[in-house]
């Protein structure tokens, strides 16, 4: 699954531990999921659309073989 948390948090000039502090969670559980090597809970997915005010499918991209 690919994403563009970075990207969001970039125009935002959030650090990865300013968004993990917002929705409770570690750096590293940032720097997973943006590495795609974490894919994250509904809930977790839920969260960070709500701070980037994007809808999820906007945010998270599946790819043909996910």
């Amino acid at each position: 699954m690919k994403n563009i948390i970075k990207e969001e948090r970039t125009k935002l000039n959030m650090t990865q531990q300013e968004l993990a502090d917002a929705i409770s969670v570690s750096r590293q559980t940032i720097n997973s999921i943006e590495a795609c090597r974490y894919t994250p809970s509904t809930v977790l997915a839920l969260k960070i659309s709500d701070i980037f005010k994007k809808p999820v499918n906007k945010i998270f991209e599946l790819e043909k073989n996910d």
